[in-house]
């Protein structure tokens, strides 16, 4: 499994420690360096390489946009994340693949990371549905509220070799191999609700 490196770029402390703290169980990221200056983001970018830039916008000035472009160009490998603490001008906002707002939970922080990493690394567009049969959905819905295959297999009435090989089928047809991407892709086709994947 992939562990996937997160550079934190953020004026505040406290702001920068609450985003680190929704980040630091997951398995698959590990934020690798945090920062409060320009002149450390550009160090760390050359160390780190890191695979997601979260970066609040202010850091760079109101104006200048050319440090992010620069960043684009250098580490076009890297998906640059806007963290947004206040108004920030849209034309500033289009450099970044994604924003993370001080609204938002810690559930739905990981699954933007989760879908733009899906979308980066597995080369599927997560917002088109493929042909999925009325039961891999079915397998995919109980998947994405984090049902093991014994529940599953209890619930719909198959056994657990079925529940298996629809799992292989649906990762064959969406090119999604883990349960956080599925779960994301069953997010966006709006096969579940957010309320329904940690009960």
């Amino acid at each position: 499994m992939k562990i996937n490196k997160i550079l934190i770029a953020e004026p505040s402390p406290i702001v920068s420690a609450g985003l680190f703290r929704f980040l630091e169980d997951s398995n698959q990221l590990q934020v690798v360096s945090v920062v409060d200056n320009v002149d450390d983001l550009n160090d760390k970018m050359i160390i780190y390489t890191p695979d997601i830039l979260i970066v609040n916008p202010l850091m760079m000035g109101y104006t200048n946009n050319n440090i992010i472009r620069q960043i684009n160009q250098n580490y076009p490998d890297t998906i640059c994340i806007a963290l947004v603490t206040t108004f920030i001008d849209k034309n500033l906002l289009k450099y970044f693949k994604e924003t993370i707002e001080l609204s938002d939970n810690k559930q739905k922080v990981t699954n933007k990371i989760f879908a733009l990493l899906n979308n980066n690394d597995e080369s599927s567009s997560q917002n088109e549905s493929v042909d999925l049969s009325n039961r891999e959905t079915d397998v995919l819905i109980c998947v994405a509220k984090g049902m093991t295959n014994k529940d599953i297999s209890d619930m719909l009435n198959i056994s657990v070799h079925t529940v298996i090989t629809h799992r292989k089928n649906i990762v064959k047809k969406t090119g999604i191999k883990s349960v956080s991407g599925l779960t994301v892709y069953a997010l966006l086709n709006n096969l579940v609700e957010e309320s329904e994947i940690y009960e």
